[in-house]
């Protein structure tokens, strides 16, 4: 999910910055420019530091400012297929819940939150199994696995991120203890 990784690229330092301390500019300039983006290989890029200049930058006719190949570690979020997660109810609509996974949403349809038909409180930011009684609203902390993934580069914010809870071990923790006190008392 976290990973830190070592990325190269090539970044544009303006004619402006000519003249000040080029690693300084560079690492500003790779901060502004890659923190906040999605790489497809690597994932949400969160972090961009220990940035280094790679050989001499170049100057193209007509522009003026210095084309420099950099190297740096970057702390990226990446999420993956099956991977399980933890997460933090953020809004309940009408066909599920959304969930907070580190810094980016995913979808929890209301087919794959519990076996069980759900009454959803819109209003109220709340659902609840007819028979179960279990309940799911705003703050709840919940664990889910990931079964769909499609990250958008062009705006990290719009990936769509798809997650389940009807498996053993998913849900709310409070789900698993009542579970346990169940088998205890023989129901």
């Amino acid at each position: 999910m976290y990973y830190m990784v070592k990325m190269e690229n090539t970044i544009r330092i303006p004619p402006e910055y000519i003249g000040e301390d080029l690693e300084k500019v560079s690492n500003k300039i790779v901060q502004e420019t890659f923190e906040g983006t999605m790489d497809k290989e690597n994932g949400l890029i969160l972090i961009a530091r220990n940035v280094e200049r790679s050989g001499e930058g170049k100057i193209i006719h007509g522009d003026g400012a210095i084309y420099q190949d950099v190297k740096f570690d970057a702390l990226t979020f990446k999420p993956e297929l099956q991977e399980v997660v933890d997460g933090i109810i953020c809004d309940v609509v009408e066909f599920g819940a959304f969930c907070h996974i580190g810094p980016l949403d995913a979808l929890i349809h209301k087919s794959q939150i519990m076996d069980d038909h759900i009454v959803i409180d819109v209003e109220n930011k709340r659902m609840e199994g007819k028979q179960t009684k279990k309940s799911l609203r705003i703050g709840d902390k919940v664990r889910a696995r990931i079964v769909t993934i499609s990250l958008n580069e062009m705006n990290p914010r719009e990936s769509k991120i798809g997650l389940t809870m009807r498996q053993p071990g998913m849900g709310k923790e409070e789900w698993k203890e009542k579970k346990k006190e169940n088998k205890k008392e023989g129901k």
